[in-house]
């Protein structure tokens, strides 16, 4: 299963139902065992997850955030680049990367027509195609843009102006699909390996009292994915923009009728859009409630409502994330998406027509990326059959001699090598394979099976360096204007910049939050020698 995930020979969830069919047969598990893997709790929430993700989308919600911040942030050089990434990150914590990268570039392009549009003669005066490209799709290869803009060039200095834009162009572009990828790690429904990870550790250790929930994924991450996003800025300004900060802040000649020019752009997309309707507002309320609820349900540093309106005998939550998830959004199946006021059907006259709910079936259906669903669940029966089978103990036990590593430098060594498989294998993929063999590595050297599981999780999410590591690069990259070397070059210190910026938050805010300098108990395996030896402490220094 790993060779055709890593070939995509077969369609990544064709490959994820394998199991399925080969489990029975060799003896591993019995089917209706293995089919159980396929729908577990964290499917439900990601699908709960997307539904009030599609919610926001069907409703234009996720544009007037976007050009809402961008209004504030202002368009100097380097401001324009981070408002972009912090629109682009925010969003994508909520909604699905490639939706987020495919909404952000057109808005990119159209400020980056009029910056370029407002230095050149008005006589060209040319047509702005960037307002047409609502939807960018990875197959519009003919798309582009930068490409197309071919200048008389009539002098040195406006030579230097063409080039400086094509440079800052690409920066943006890179900027957008960069964020919308490290802004998935911030939420545990941002990006499908944070699910991989939840699933996985629910599986391998069912013991454990819903360590990984949404408060402590995103006490962990949050700060990770601010630091990297910030670094992430740094260092594409310099690399696009120069180190000329004060030029890049917009203190140059003649930037104020550009900066004009471009803000203009920003506020009639803004106006364009209208004042919010009913079904905005309903979704924002509802957003936000969401949001609280997952907070609220068992944050750990105070009584949540889930474990005290809904505990179990052992005083743990019953409601899951995925049950609150599910519950907003059949909530948008039932509201209606204006006001109801008694309207004639047109077409049957006498008749009162109902405005339709905020989510249909319908538009569900057709965003729902089933696929995913899928190679969520064939991620879960593989690592089931791993433990079942006996594989994952006889792997924990080949790796015992990196007891003798210091723990800090085994994490580093492992994030580095997800961070480079995942350029060239799909995420999910890469996290589905990578955590079954570490949650066995982590207990047969005594260590806490979240201290190896967090980073390379994280890590997985680290492809910036090809075009086809992951959809957002991918889009990018249709919309031309970038060459393979222009995105390597720029992804792989940023690579490097991310699994430090990993190693960083396991080895400081995240040790308390999970408790990682302990071995728990919920991880003692039935053959644990971790009774007898002292566990391998993981706070540095130790």
């Amino acid at each position: 299963m790993a060779l055709l995930w890593c070939t995509e020979a077969l369609p990544l969830a064709v490959t994820a139902l394998f199991p399925i069919i080969l489990f029975p047969l060799m003896g591993i598990m019995e089917a209706s065992k293995v089919c159980l893997e396929y729908f577990k709790d964290t499917n439900i929430l990601f699908v709960g997850g997307l539904m009030v993700a599609i919610a926001v989308e069907h409703w234009n919600l996720h544009k007037r955030i976007a050009l809402g911040v961008l209004l504030i942030i202002g368009v100097r050089p380097a401001l324009l680049l981070l408002g972009f990434m912090l629109v682009t990150a925010f969003l994508s914590m909520w909604i699905s990367n490639t939706a987020t990268t495919a909404m952000m570039l057109p808005i990119g392009y159209a400020v980056l027509e009029q910056l370029q549009g407002s230095q050149k003669d008005v006589e060209e005066g040319n047509s702005n195609p960037s307002f047409e490209l609502q939807e960018a799709s990875p197959q519009k290869e003919e798309t582009k843009l930068d490409n197309g803009q071919a200048v008389s060039v009539s002098s040195e200095p406006r030579a230097q102006k063409t080039k400086e834009h094509h440079r800052f162009s690409q920066g943006l572009s890179l900027c957008i699909c960069y964020s919308a990828s490290i802004g998935g790690i911030a939420t545990l429904t941002g990006t499908t390996p944070n699910l991989v990870l939840q699933g996985q550790v629910n599986s391998i250790f069912p013991e454990n009292s819903n360590v990984v929930n949404f408060a402590s994924w995103f006490g962990f991450a949050f700060p990770t994915m601010v630091i990297l996003l910030l670094l992430a800025w740094l260092w594409l300004q310099v690399l696009f923009l120069g180190v000329n900060f004060r030029k890049n802040f917009g203190f140059g000649e003649g930037e104020e009728e550009r900066k004009q020019a471009a803000f203009q752009v920003i506020k009639t997309q803004h106006r364009l859009l209208g004042p919010m309707s009913f079904a905005e507002k309903v979704v924002t309320f509802l957003f936000v409630l969401l949001v609280v609820l997952w907070f609220t349900r068992e944050p750990g540093f105070f009584p949540g409502w889930g474990d005290t309106a809904f505990a179990n005998k052992k005083g743990q939550s019953m409601v899951s994330d995925g049950t609150v998830a599910i519950f907003i959004s059949l909530i948008m199946f039932i509201i209606p998406s204006k006001i109801p006021g008694l309207t004639q059907d047109p077409k049957k006259p006498g008749k009162l027509k109902a405005p339709p709910a905020i989510l249909t079936w319908k538009t569900v259906n057709d965003k729902m990326p089933w696929n995913i669903l899928i190679l969520l669940g064939g991620g879960f029966a593989l690592a089931k059959g791993s433990e079942e089978s006996g594989l994952s103990k006889w792997l924990g036990d080949k790796l015992t001699p990196l007891q003798h590593v210091p723990p800090s430098a085994t994490v580093l060594i492992l994030s580095l090598l997800v961070a480079i498989f995942t350029e060239c294998t799909s995420n999910v993929a890469t996290t589905t394979l990578f955590l079954p063999i570490l949650a066995s590595m982590a207990q047969a050297i005594c260590l806490h099976p979240l201290y190896v599981m967090l980073p390379c999780t994280l890590a997985a999410s680290l492809a910036f360096m090809l075009p086809v590591a992951t959809p957002p690069n991918a889009i990018v990259f249709s919309f031309g204007g970038l060459k393979v070397s222009d995105m390597a070059r720029a992804g792989f210190l940023l690579n490097i910049i991310g699994v430090l910026t990993i190693t960083l938050s396991i080895n400081s805010w995240s040790i308390p939050i999970f408790k990682l300098d302990t071995f728990p108990t919920w991880a003692y395996s039935n053959t644990s020698q971790c009774l007898l030896n002292p566990p391998n402490s993981t706070v540095p220094g130790h």
